[in-house]
Formats: C-alpha cells, structure tokens, sequence
C-alpha cells in the first residue's frame, strides 16, 4: 500500500471511531421477558382450539451455491427474536394453555464448516424464549398433528410453499378424525392485523434500540457530508454509509441507500446511484440502518460544494420550516394526517411567496393544486422494525389517532426535475431536490426526535461538508 492511501485508511479509521463514540454504548435488546409478554398479548386475542403458525421466507438462490442475503420475517423476529432460515413459530392452545415450539435447522457438522454455526434445536430451545424446539425435519409430522388438533389457523400463506401445502392439504381432508369426530381445521385467518397493532406501539427497550440505529445513521450522514466536494461519486458516498453502518455492528442498511445528486436528488427513489456530484448541485441522500431488527430512516440535502446558492437555500428552508412544523404536530390525540397538512401548507405558502405557485393558498393546497406538481408523497410513515413499518393508518377509514410509543418519519420535499415534460420547471430552482427526513417518537410529553444528532439547518451543514 502506497503512504498517502495507508494514511487516508488510517484518517477513515479514526473518523469511524470518533462516529462510534458519537453513538454511545449499545442497548441491552429484547429480553426473554419482554418476547414472552408479546407472546401472551397475541394469544389473549385467540382461543382454545386455535392453531398460531409464524414462518419465514426460505433462502433465495442467486446462483449456483451463492445466495441471497438472507432476513427473516419481521413477525419472526417480534415474537421470538430467531433470525436463522429454515424456522417455523408455532402456538397452540390445548385444554387453555399455550404452548410454543420453534422448528429450526437442526445441528449439521458438515454444512456448519461451509456455512456457519448452528444453534440447532438443543440451543433453540435453553436460549430462545419458546417452550420447544423441533429440528425443521419433522415440521411436516408434528404440524400435521396440530393441525388436526385445531379448529382455527392463523397464518399468513404464501411465504413458505411448505407450510402452505399442508395448510391446504388439512383444510381439504376428508379424514376419518374430520368425519366422525370433527377434527381439524374449519377456517384459515391472516394473523397480521393482530400482530400490526401490537407492533404498532414501542416499548421501552424498542426505543433504546431505534434510538441507537437512528444515532449510526446520523452519523454516517455526517461522515457524507464531511466527504463531500465536487468530483466525488454517489457510489463513494454510499460506500462511506454502508461502511460505517457495518463498523457500528449494524446487519446493514435497512433499505437502498438514495445518494441522488444534481437532477437525480428530484427522483423519489433514486438507488443507481453512479453518477459524478458536480459543483452547484445538491444532492440528497436518505439511508438508515438496521440495528438488532430494528430500521433508522434520515434523509437530508446539501450543497457538493459546501455552500447553498441563493436559490438552493430558499428551497431548503421552506423545506426545513415545513418539517418542523410537521414535527410539531406528532402529539399524543393529533391525527396521523396532521403533519402531512401542516407540511403541505408551510411548503405551499412558501412556493407562493417565490411566485413559483400562482394560486391561491385553498387552490394550491387542493386535490389539482399546483403544490402536488412539486411535492407528491406523503408526510410520514410508520418506522419500526420494518422501515415501512406495519399498522393501518386509517381505521374505519379515519386517520388514526397518536398514541404515545408511535414512531412515524416525518419528510417533507421539494423537487424541481427540470428533466420533467409534465411540467415547467423555474429555470432558476431546475434540478433542486430538497428532501429532509427525521424519525420522530410520540410521546406523552410531545415528540422526541431520535435522529436529532443529524445536522439540519443551514449554518451547521454548510460547515460540515467537505471538511474531511
């Protein structure tokens, strides 16, 4: 290795670790305890009879013996915490009592010289929060005879063909068992909405952890904007990101990173990400990570060459004002389209006053209003141990109400695609993609912003780029 490359790898080195101590001490996780208690608030909504099975997707082959990265369903990992393929969550109610067994891969010398160590059933069953464990060979024996136990299935079909089949196979015999004494199943249910609602709401030790994956990702923001300067790649960025997300012992990104500069930072879901940042753009970037399950989501924008143009910072504002308007509403009784509405008028009102809208303030705001040419996505989603986050937003076709433990994103943006044939684009904002996202917890105190160590105004992001 030359000199000035070993130096350059030891500067990122030390600037990881000042990242890391920016972070703070890891949280404890999910204890046993709490995994058992989401056990128990889901089976008080089932029954004597009822037959619970949670399952996972199976590995996906890219080629040959080379696989896909492999993540476990989410229901899997809020009711029991397993994360290795091949798993089966299985509850049944016999005489009133629950009991669970977990069908996991059993011990295998050989494939964990090639793959890795397997708990196996023995270490599934003395650490996992489960009252057995079955190697997943005997899925199809024991599950049969649950399922001729039960009355009522719940599960989500279409994720394991394995399970599906025998689901189906049961609901469709003809045993003797279903003739003469009317055993097996009568219905199959979708689980989902129950578990939705209680993942809808974090606890404590959920918040310790989502706090911690939001304090990576800002840092590694902050890591991106200190490389930033005209020359340097998208893909240079989002190798810093995903870089520092991995030495902070993340699983990774929770989604693909966005890293969108010049008329790329006005597409929504820009993940090419291979183009050159040159001097006079922005460029936005909105990446978070996974930590123990549980997803970050931070979006912000700022100039390559470490000053926003006039035009750049008048965009920016309204964007910036709108969001922390839109914050404010995230209170325990708000409805979950108070921010959207409180955003949508700030950038509104502010479109008017650069005369990039000619409307009237209820004109722009409506359904054809001209604001939705520049601005059209919501507010916010639900964020939690998927990055899209379960639960209904509108239940009985109302928007829901804040309850304290919510987290929701709050991202308001501006996008001036001059590249766009639907619209005329300003020349003087062309190409300026405004987006700035934070992950906002609802408490009873108001909200609590769990990515607030991401710089956000103006005077601290200008003094952070390019200063690496």
């Amino acid at each position: 290795m030359m000199k000035g490359m070993k130096n350059q790898s030891i500067h990122r080195i030390y600037m990881w670790e000042e990242s890391l101590r920016a972070v703070g001490q890891e949280p404890a996780g999910i204890s046993h305890e709490e995994y058992r208690s989401r056990q128990s608030r889901l089976f008080s909504q089932l029954r004597t009879g009822d037959l619970l099975i949670i399952t996972a997707p199976h590995e996906s082959t890219r080629s040959n013996d080379v696989h896909y990265p492999f993540r476990t369903s989410s229901d899997m990992l809020y009711l029991c915490g397993w994360e290795d393929p091949d798993a089966v969550f299985c509850a049944f109610n016999n005489n009133g009592e629950w009991n669970t067994t977990l069908f996991v891969q059993p011990k295998d010398v050989l494939k964990e010289i090639w793959e890795g160590r397997r708990p196996g059933v023995e270490g599934a069953e003395a650490n996992w929060p489960v009252d057995n464990a079955e190697s997943h060979e005997s899925l199809q024996d024991i599950l049969s005879s649950m399922l001729v136990k039960s009355s009522r299935i719940f599960v989500k079909m279409g994720v394991d063909p394995d399970v599906d089949n025998l689901v189906e196979n049961e609901m469709k015999s003809n045993s003797r068992e279903r003739q003469k004494f009317g055993l097996g199943p009568i219905s199959i249910v979708d689980p989902s909405i129950m578990i939705n609602e209680l993942r809808l709401r974090k606890s404590n030790a959920e918040i310790d952890l989502m706090r911690h994956s939001a304090k990576i990702a800002a840092q590694a923001h902050i890591q991106a904007m200190a490389n930033t300067k005209p020359g340097v790649g998208e893909w240079q960025l989002e190798g810093i990101i995903e870089g520092l997300f991995k030495y902070c012992k993340t699983s990774g990104i929770a989604y693909p990173c966005i890293i969108g500069s010049g008329e790329n930072a006005t597409i929504l879901h820009y993940t090419v990400n291979d183009d050159t940042c040159d001097d006079g753009e922005v460029i936005l970037i909105d990446a978070g990570c996974e930590y123990k399950g549980y997803a970050s989501d931070i979006t912000r924008s700022w100039p390559v060459n470490g000053k926003f143009s006039e035009a750049q910072a008048e965009i920016y504002q309204i964007v910036l004002d709108a969001q922390i308007a839109a914050i404010d509403e995230c209170r325990v009784g708000n409805s979950y389209d108070a921010p959207h509405k409180a955003a949508r008028r700030v950038l509104a009102e502010g479109l008017i006053n650069l005369g990039i809208i000619v409307q009237s303030l209820d004109d722009a705001l409506s359904s054809g209003g001209d604001l939705n040419k520049w601005y059209m996505h919501n507010t916010g989603h639900w964020l939690g141990i998927d990055v899209h986050d379960v639960g209904i937003y509108r239940p009985d076709d109302e928007p829901r109400l804040f309850e304290e433990g919510m987290v929701i994103t709050v991202e308001p943006g501006l996008y001036f695609g001059a590249w766009r044939p639907d619209v005329e684009c300003p020349e003087r904002y062309a190409n300026i993609g405004i987006r700035i996202e934070d992950d906002v917890l609802v408490t009873k105190d108001g909200p609590d912003v769990l990515s607030g160590d991401c710089p956000k105004t103006i005077a601290n992001i200008e003094s952070i780029v390019g200063s690496a």
